[in-house]
């Protein structure tokens, strides 16, 4: 059974973990290793992701199958109508199965979004094809400079709900 559960701050360096399995499973072929090490250090460190659920009012969701803790969401909202997932990641070894458009479905049944937006590397084919298949439709194309000479080239998607 899927089930998303809030996390809190004893879930940290759970997702931390997690992190880091999903990024060097599924990354390294995209950005290669030096900007998977970078991102992880800078992004998903205790003390950012401390930082994203208490100031940035990130809600954090273990993604759970069966009982095994297989990956994570977090979502925000600054008007309770337009979410922004900034983190959505799900092992590889239970990618293509399902669970994914399973996660989302949850997820519109929980916050009631007029819309859902997203950012995702422009060649992360898998993941872009994932989110055209869920309805949503790229709205820009962004560099985002994330220091130390690494840049990420995502597109900028969105979904309109009714």
């Amino acid at each position: 059974m899927l089930q998303l559960i809030k996390a809190n701050h004893s879930d940290i360096n759970r997702i931390a973990e997690l992190a880091k399995l999903i990024w060097n499973q599924h990354y390294i072929s995209i950005i290669g290793q030096d900007q998977v090490d970078y991102m992880l250090d800078k992004i998903y460190n205790y003390k950012s992701l401390l930082n994203q659920l208490n100031e940035l009012n990130h809600l954090f969701f273990l993604i759970t199958q069966s009982g095994k803790e297989i990956g994570f969401v977090s979502i925000n909202s600054s008007n309770e109508e337009d979410f922004f997932i900034h983190k959505f990641y799900v092992d590889q070894h239970y990618a293509n199965t399902g669970i994914g458009t399973q996660i989302l479905s949850q997820l519109e049944s929980i916050f009631s979004p007029k819309t859902l937006s997203l950012t995702v590397n422009r060649q992360n084919f898998k993941s872009i094809n994932f989110y055209f298949k869920n309805n949503f439709k790229i709205k820009s194309v962004e560099d985002f400079d994330i220091g130390n000479g690494f840049v990420m080239n995502d597109f900028v998607m969105f979904k309109t709900l009714s």
